[in-house]
């Protein structure tokens, strides 16, 4: 077993896609809690492992890996079970196409040195991050179409609900209006029912601000 060191923040939601996938495989890991807030990110040693100064950063026996969704799929080439991707071609690229609709259509947006860039106004970055989850996540309901069970690909979590829940948690933070979302709303309950959803959520984490 490789040693897993995973630098992340408790409220970024990239770090708590990467607490999800590790919980679910059952990987054991050790965590390094990096306080954007206090600017620990800049810190010439945590650029030296991640040269942009984004959480999370994964070291795989030393060997740092950044951006969460390539260390989400370096994963599920190490440890492949239980597999959180399709082993089909065409449904593993529609997975990957929800998975990047959260991605890149709506976790940057949100990030908060995007919203410093865009206002001091914290009204104009609510609403500028409502609209931008509201929208992400209607076309991410659309795009599970009738693939949606329990959980977001069928009976079992899959990466689609590793990053769909995190992005849950920041719309509730955010103020997001979900009630035209309702089967995404019962899938994140179905999912933050788990244990190893649970162990990942940032409120359990130690460092978490209450």
């Amino acid at each position: 077993m490789p040693k897993i060191v995973l630098h992340h923040y408790w409220r970024s939601s990239c770090s708590h896609r990467l607490r999800i996938a590790l919980e679910l495989k059952g990987v054991s890991y050790e965590k390094v809690a990096v306080n954007l807030l206090e600017g620990e990110q800049n810190a010439d040693a945590f650029k030296r492992l991640a040269p942009r100064g984004y959480v999370p950063c994964l070291e795989v026996d030393g060997e740092p890996f950044v951006e969460s969704v390539a260390i989400l799929e370096l994963l599920e080439d190490l440890f492949p079970t239980p597999a959180l991707y399709p082993l089909i071609p065409k449904e593993r690229a529609h997975m990957r196409a929800v998975v990047e609709t959260i991605n890149a259509g709506i976790q940057p947006l949100q990030n908060l040195n995007v919203l410093q860039r865009l206002s001091e106004d914290q009204t104009v970055r609510a609403q500028w991050v409502r609209h931008y989850i509201e929208a992400g996540l209607t076309a991410f309901d659309t795009l599970l179409g009738s693939r949606a069970a329990a959980f977001c690909w069928g009976d079992v979590p899959s990466v689609a609900d590793v990053v769909l829940v995190p992005q849950m948690h920041a719309a509730r933070r955010f103020g997001a209006d979900l009630s035209q979302l309702s089967r995404l709303v019962a899938i994140d309950a179905n999912a933050r029912a788990l244990p190893a959803f649970a162990r990942a959520e940032p409120e359990a984490q130690p460092e978490a601000v209450q």
